[in-house]
């Protein structure tokens, strides 16, 4: 138990320090006047203001309390490498057994983890909330076993109390890591992009630096190996294969005595994407839809289009001497022959044969599209004439021949039950709203596939892909009237976009494709077929190892599962012959980026309560009592505080002046002055 005197004013201070100076002026002015009453008068108003005071003798029953010691054990990534995790493990266990046996001591141990979305160690998240659940008093000191590698420096608590860094990892740790200093998300296809990759050494690293093997695979590829300079950067010029998602893997060979090859590869996934789409499109004559496709065509900026119509054809004689026409000639020999190559896509809009393109022309056009390029051909009356272009070179590549009919009524276009699959027409709309074409071209398919219907069923657009390019045929001119607006228009727009971009093999666009999008450690896979199943993909993690997954059909022609990776890296997915990869986790997992233990980053941190860094290579330290603002480490041993908190379990207040008593002792007084001074 301990006692002590505590006042409770019926006034405030400030009014009762007024009072005391009004009666101590009392008594200067009876002293003044030579009063002989003034020292009893002096102490009747102390006593009346000691009983506005209200002293009082208070007795408090206190309970002590334990003193309370975190321990927060760094249990990240990066403490699994060498024997960092045994020697935490056996340490912690030790110092737990060691705290648990002092007196008046309780132990608090916080087992810290990786953060989550590769947030690295979170130790000092994990500090503030341990201080938030404890009182601040009772913290007598503060154990971290840790390599000093955290990630959240910048949320350090106020301390209060010592902390202690036991350092993991040994002195003659070294390790080599790979660094990707620039890598961007986007790349033109065709152009070279340059990657800044760095190989360093750290720690206690043996030799000089000199080269170093690099190897480089794409989409999982067979690896190349390079001789790199150790310690520099490295510009890598990298042209991208393909379009879409291209997955580079750098990978230097682990070094003999080096830490982990953990931090050895990185995985940089780029897209990439054409820096300019070249289309050519030649109007057969004027009419509504050419400028149709003129504006689809313009509208997109990455196109270059080169357009030509055709006003004034061969046969036509109207006197006009050719010096005085401001028409250009169409350079056929310069596009057919010498510039066909440059196009990504040729569209020939209610073109027929006039004699403009001869046969070898013609002929030239149809190698470029078995080499890989793309022809589009919006057929309007001139295809079911004896002009037609199936009757050309061309015919031999058209899906589809002219049955000479040309059907004038109105229908709304359909999406057929194979269209609903090909992602070309997948997802446009409701057919029933779509407004009517008036005017179709009857046709009989020969090869390809058929995405769009019209008038009594007939095939409306044909796809087909010969050799190593694409043909598509549109079999009516009328798309122009959904741009109109006409009953409702249409999605003409987007159908002629998807049609020009899938002639142009836009990834996005392919019909037998698989991929994956990940969001850290998840990834959904996504089968497109245009068969009616899908069967399981077959993934195989960066160990090696593989697993079956089966796909669940989400909507026609499109499969897809959700898959948890246990690991960081590349992932290949297989489903027959189809093979697409995926990087899971960041280029370099950030617990990995530095792996040498040290307490240079948290010492600021310690240095605020004097605490110390052993490192636990050299032993366990001692567990000592140290007052507070004194040194809490030193060689062999680091300090605990001791707190002295204590719980007041109850506690009684005795008045030192009760009124009755102030009463008598200050009528006693005032009378005695009185009486004393009148006899004078």
């Amino acid at each position: 138990m301990t006692g002590n005197i505590i006042f409770d004013p019926l006034l405030p201070w400030p009014v009762l320090a007024v009072l005391a100076a009004v009666a101590a002026l009392g008594v200067a002015l009876a002293v003044w006047r030579g009063l002989s009453g003034w020292a009893l008068r002096a102490l009747a108003a102390l006593a009346l203001i000691g009983a506005i005071a209200q002293p009082s003798w208070q007795v408090e029953d206190r309970a002590p309390l334990s003193d309370i010691v975190l321990m927060l054990v760094d249990k990240s990534a990066s403490q699994t490498l060498a024997d960092r995790a045994g020697v935490t493990q056996e340490a912690a266990d030790t110092l737990a057994a060691r705290i648990e046996a002092r007196p008046n001591t309780e132990l608090r141990r916080i087992d810290v983890g990786d953060g989550e979305d590769d947030a690295g160690t979170q130790i000092m998240t994990a500090l503030n909330a341990a201080l938030a659940e404890e009182p601040r008093a009772r913290i007598s000191g503060i154990l971290l076993l840790s390599d000093g590698r955290l990630h959240d420096l910048e949320r350090s608590p106020d301390l209060p109390a010592p902390l202690h860094l036991l350092l993991t990892g040994k002195e003659t740790d070294w390790d080599r890591r790979l660094i990707v200093r620039n890598a961007p998300a986007f790349a033109i296809l065709g152009e070279p992009v340059t990657l800044t990759l760095k190989i360093e050494d750290s720690g206690a690293a043996p030799g000089a630096a000199g080269l170093t093997p690099l190897d480089i695979s794409i989409d999982g590829g067979e690896a190349q190996r390079f001789q790199v300079p150790l310690g520099e950067d490295i510009e890598l010029p990298v042209t991208l294969p393909h379009g879409g998602r291209n997955v580079i893997r750098f990978s230097v060979p682990e070094a003999e005595g080096e830490l982990t090859d953990r931090n050895n590869a990185a995985l940089v996934q780029i897209n990439g994407v054409r820096d300019r789409l070249r289309v050519l499109l030649v109007s057969g004559e004027p009419h509504a839809g050419g400028r149709t496709w003129r504006n689809l065509l313009k509208s997109d900026s990455s196109v270059d289009l080169v357009h030509f119509t055709i006003l004034r054809p061969p046969e036509k004689q109207d006197g006009v001497p050719v010096t005085e026409l401001s028409l250009i000639a169409f350079p056929t020999r310069e596009l057919f022959l010498e510039k066909i190559e440059d196009f990504d896509l040729i569209i020939f809009d209610r073109y027929k044969r006039r004699g403009i393109l001869p046969s070898l022309y013609l002929d030239n056009v149809r190698n470029y599209v078995a080499g890989g390029g793309a022809v589009l051909v919006a057929a309007g009356p001139d295809f079911a004439s004896a002009d037609s272009l199936y009757r050309s070179p061309l015919g031999t590549i058209l899906p589809a021949e002219p049955t000479a009919r040309v059907i004038e009524e109105g229908y709304r276009p359909q999406v057929t039950e194979l269209g609903q699959r090909h992602p070309v027409t997948d997802g446009l709309g409701d057919p029933e709203s779509w407004g009517r074409w008036l005017r179709q071209i009857d046709i009989t398919t020969t090869d390809g596939k058929v995405v769009m219907s019209g008038v009594e069923d007939r095939p409306l657009l044909v796809l087909d892909r010969v050799g190593e390019g694409r043909v598509a045929l549109l079999a009516s001119d009328h798309a122009w009237l959904w741009n109109r607006g006409f009953e409702g228009g249409g999605p003409q727009l987007e159908l002629l976009r998807r049609l020009a971009h899938w002639m142009m093999k836009e990834p996005e666009l392919e019909e037998e494709a698989l991929w994956a999008d990940p969001t850290g450690q998840t990834m959904r896979i996504v089968r497109r077929t245009l068969e009616e199943t899908a069967g399981p993909v077959t993934i195989t993690r960066p160990d090696g190892e593989t697993e079956v997954l089966p796909l669940e059909e989400v909507s026609p022609g499109r499969f897809e599962a959700m898959y948890e990776g246990p690991e960081i890296g590349l992932y290949r997915l297989t489903d027959g012959e189809i093979e697409s990869v995926i990087g899971l986790g960041p280029a370099a997992p950030r617990e990995f980026e530095q792996t040498i233990a040290t307490a240079e980053l948290l010492q600021p941190v310690i240095d605020t309560m004097r605490g110390g860094a052993p490192r636990l290579e050299a032993g366990l330290p001692v567990l000592r009592e140290v007052r507070e603002g004194r040194p809490a480490a030193g060689r062999g041993w680091i300090g605990l505080t001791p707190r002295d908190a204590f719980r007041t379990q109850d506690v009684m207040q005795t008045p030192l002046l009760p009124a009755w008593l102030v009463l008598l002792l200050a009528s006693a007084l005032i009378v005695g002055a009185w009486l004393r001074e009148g006899r004078s």
